[in-house]
């Protein structure tokens, strides 16, 4: 297919989009384009941007704008693969040095020319981050959605200009979907069209962990029992203080963290003989450690950048079959804690009498609350309501038929 980038991009280097990707262009232009900016990179941490974008990638054409990485003496670039699960991950690369506005008007001009070079009927903008508007604010398409899985503003090293910039993507969104009740709750008065959508599960990736006779792995193996664990991304939001003081109060039980350690220094985590930090893993490998773990505990600390959340790692948890114990997070709370499947501590005091009382617990009782809970949920059933919601933004637009409406039925 020709390139159609237009003049103004003469100044940009972009990367052509790979061949296998260019020659299926003209039997897929009659998908529509998803075009999703993230704060988030697609191979850091596998969450609800990559449940629901995989799914989308199987009637859209998903491509993933991430935020550019810097780099000595290069042209602007923009550098573009095929993930794994079909979603296209688009990398904008620019040298170090450069100034904000600088830096806005290349993105502009990378996100200008992927456009260009991907012809659609009909365009979808997905926005995880209300910091692309920046870039993006001119672009044009058939309905814009803004995802709010957290609350950004809250985070440490936020932009001052997070604010204003949502606003600017409330004005241009035709959907906001919301990651959990309390983000609803907070933000379904600053838009006409608000869904709540909570985190969901892939329960049989996760009940894997249910099996018995799982090998331990390697950096696991030694590690005595009983075992408490905890995956996620290791940042702000996690309480150090509380878990250095459950390890001093229960010296007989292990914890182990799995996950990467962000905008907070390593130094800064607890060191003790029963706690002990393994680093990130892969997504698949989840439940290979999870099967070699006796309860889960999730120490958030309760600050502004929890105020909003719903950790996708409490259905994980409770579909790998592990007990849980958490600190008060509301979307934890309820309806998990509510419902009797997760138990609320206040304290390490606390969380430790939990992890007694749920080692004496009865579990078969539980466990059938858990797969009821479960049986109504899932990634598929979520991305499919999502789906139907955009379906019927595009469809009074283009008439939009069978292409993005393909299965949809089957999985909701």
């Amino acid at each position: 297919m020709p390139r159609t980038t237009p003049p103004s991009l003469a100044s940009a280097s972009f990367q052509p989009i790979p061949n296998i990707v260019r020659q299926s262009q003209a039997a897929n232009s009659e998908q529509p384009l998803l075009l999703c900016f993230s704060h988030l990179r697609w191979n850091f941490v596998f969450q609800r941007p990559q449940h629901l974008l995989s799914r989308a990638a199987r009637t859209y054409r998903v491509f993933f704008f991430e935020e550019p990485i810097f780099e000595d003496g290069i042209e602007p670039d923009l550098r573009v693969e095929r993930s794994n699960e079909g979603v296209m991950v688009a990398v904008p690369m620019l040298p170090h040095g450069l100034s904000p506005a600088e830096i806005d008007e290349h993105l502009r001009d990378l996100v200008d020319g992927l456009v260009a070079d991907t012809p659609a009927a009909e365009t979808v903008l997905w926005y995880y981050t209300p910091m692309a508007m920046s870039f993006s604010d001119h672009l044009s398409a058939d309905v814009v959605i803004y995802d709010c899985m957290d609350e950004l503003s809250a985070f440490r090293g936020a932009s001052p200009h997070m604010r204003e910039c949502e606003r600017k993507l409330f004005a241009k969104a035709d959907i906001v979907f919301t990651g959990g009740m309390s983000l609803y709750e907070s933000k379904r008065r600053q838009h006409h069209n608000v869904h709540a959508f909570p985190s969901s599960v892939d329960a049989a990736h996760f009940a894997r962990a249910r099996r018995l006779g799982a090998v331990d792995p390697a950096d696991q193996a030694d590690i005595p029992h009983p075992r408490v664990g905890f995956f996620g991304v290791v940042d702000e939001r996690m309480d150090l203080d509380f878990v250095r003081e459950i390890a001093e109060l229960r010296p007989d039980l292990n914890f182990v963290f799995i996950g990467p350690v962000v905008k907070i220094d390593p130094a800064s985590l607890p060191q003790r003989a029963n706690i002990h930090w393994l680093g990130g893993k892969d997504y698949k490998a989840l439940p290979d450690y999870l099967a070699g773990w006796d309860m889960a505990l999730m120490p958030f600390a309760l600050n502004e950048s929890t105020r909003f959340i719903s950790p996708t790692k409490t259905p994980e948890f409770l579909a790998a079959g592990k007990p849980v114990v958490s600190t008060a997070v509301a979307d934890v709370v309820k309806p998990y804690g509510t419902e009797g499947l997760v138990e609320i501590a206040a304290t390490p005091a606390e969380a430790a009498a939990a992890i007694d009382k749920l080692f004496r617990m009865d579990r078969k009782p539980w466990e059938e609350k858990v797969n009821r809970k479960l049986a109504s949920m899932s990634w598929d059933k979520t991305w499919g309501e999502m789906n139907q919601l955009i379906l019927a933004e595009l469809r009074p637009a283009s008439g939009l038929g069978t292409s993005a409406t393909a299965g949809v039925a089957a999985r909701v």
